[in-house]
């Protein structure tokens, strides 16, 4: 049996995150608002809502802050 040493502080690699959700990402850690989002996506603001519900579950975020803190560590 074979052990392999990870480092306490690696990540699983993140789910693919389809490229409007990126998109939606990037703006959000930027600091924008979900109408601000909206409005420079050229989408509804529930549009945007429903982007970053999917982007929680496939992240485990649950909160802004969290997905601001996801999006610096993956170089967005």
């Amino acid at each position: 049996m074979s052990l392999t040493l990870v480092p306490p502080h690696a990540e699983a690699p993140a789910p693919a995150l389809a490229p409007r959700e990126q998109e939606a990402l990037r703006h959000i850690a930027a600091g924008c608002t979900y109408l601000q989002t909206a409005r420079s996506m050229g989408l509804s603001k529930h549009t945007v809502d429903a982007y970053l519900r999917r982007i929680r579950a496939k992240l485990g975020a649950n909160t802004t802050a969290e997905l601001t803190r996801l999006a610096i560590a993956l170089g967005m």
